[in-house]
């Protein structure tokens, strides 16, 4: 027994000992490598808070409309102050860089959107017509909040040849900086409903940069679509 017990405890000052080395003993590294899916944007789980308002929808305090979400038919608000300001800002730092902007259209009511888009339907039919016109009550105009710009060359017709245009060269890179974004962008046709239309802006105020960077449509980014 006596031996037994001197056996235990001379195992046990062993351990100590190996416990407390100063040289302790030394583990292969071994390399492991973990692949990460690239986060992007649409991948976030970013919350929105939708809300209507006299029948009006807001994302985020963001106004929305399109092809699905309806403006009422007496929302008159006019051009908004703001986007004024913005723009004319924008077309002189424009001016300053010898670039020649001209404002196309601005704010139109309910009424004078269903006497275009019922023109743009007799003359091409609804099909081709629900590509580059909203149906009254769905058009971005009467938001008041957004306006068709364009080039000497192609103010008039609002071709997509603008996108060639030096305006449109600089203005695509630097509209975010006043508050605004390109509204209908290309490749996007699926999603907005509408052709894309490089002229067609659309003032959304300090959540502009943010929108612009993520590469999404309003849809897209507020996971309307």
């Amino acid at each position: 027994m006596k031996l037994s017990k001197l056996i235990i405890a001379g195992l046990l000052m062993s351990a100590l000992t190996a416990c407390s080395s100063e040289e302790p003993a030394v583990t292969e590294a071994v390399n492991y490598t973990k692949t990460y899916e690239p986060l992007t944007f649409s991948n976030l789980d970013i919350p929105v808070n939708i809300e209507v308002i006299d029948g009006i929808t807001y994302a985020n305090g963001v106004l929305i409309v399109n092809k699905e979400i309806p403006l009422p038919e007496d929302y008159n608000p006019e051009m908004q102050p703001e986007v004024i300001e913005a723009y004319t800002q924008m077309f002189e730092d424009g001016a300053a860089e010898g670039l020649n902007f001209e404002l196309v259209s601005g704010f139109r009511s309910y009424d004078y959107q269903e006497e275009l888009y019922n023109n743009y339907v007799s003359r091409d039919g609804k099909e081709a017509a629900d590509r580059y016109s909203a149906e009254p009550g769905h058009s971005e105009h009467q938001t008041g909040l957004a306006i068709d710009v364009g080039s000497y060359d192609s103010a008039v017709l609002l071709q997509t040849s603008f996108e060639y245009t030096p305006e449109f060269q600089w203005m695509k890179d630097v509209a975010h900086e006043y508050g605004f974004i390109i509204r209908y962008m290309k490749g996007k046709e699926d999603i907005t409903g509408y052709m894309y239309e490089p002229w067609h802006l659309r003032y959304v105020g300090d959540k502009a940069t943010e929108i612009y960077e993520s590469g999404l449509t309003l849809e897209e980014y507020f996971g309307l679509n």
